[in-house]
């Protein structure tokens, strides 16, 4: 089995997260400044060669109302130019919460309030892999 990574797209930085061999256990990655749609993926590309991935998420916010919004089209574009570069599936995952459930997590594990600051990009992907990776799980599927 290979391993999953989850992109976490934002308008600055971009965090990457990625899977344990066996599908179960998410972990930020690291964290890219946005250049371009196309220097990013590029980006993203090479740590999904270097890390043996066989599946993209992407996250995604979903509204409420369902209508789109800017983000949500980024996302899309995204997850088709990884798809395209890659040949791997890649799938979008509502990202919604998985910020504040970063700063949460750093507050359980005891991270001091003057370090928490910075950027939550890394653990935020964490979250929507480790939702992605716990949702299939449920479901008894193999992760397809």
């Amino acid at each position: 089995m290979g391993r999953f990574m989850a992109v976490d797209p934002g308008e600055k930085r971009i965090g990457l997260a990625i899977s344990d061999e066996t599908g179960t256990l998410a972990r930020g990655l690291t964290v890219l400044n946005h250049v371009s749609l196309k220097t990013d993926c590029l980006d993203i590309f090479k740590l999904v060669q270097e890390n043996q991935i066989i599946k993209i998420i992407v996250g995604s916010p979903v509204s409420e109302t369902g209508e789109e919004r800017p983000q949500t089209r980024h996302a899309q574009k995204i997850a088709d130019t990884l798809g395209e570069l890659s040949g791997l599936p890649v799938e979008l995952w509502d990202e919604n919460g998985s910020t504040q459930r970063a700063r949460q997590i750093r507050i359980e594990t005891g991270v001091k309030q003057q370090k928490r600051g910075g950027h939550l990009d890394e653990v935020a992907a964490a979250v929507i892999l480790q939702s992605w990776l716990d949702s299939h799980l449920r479901e008894g599927n193999d992760h397809e």
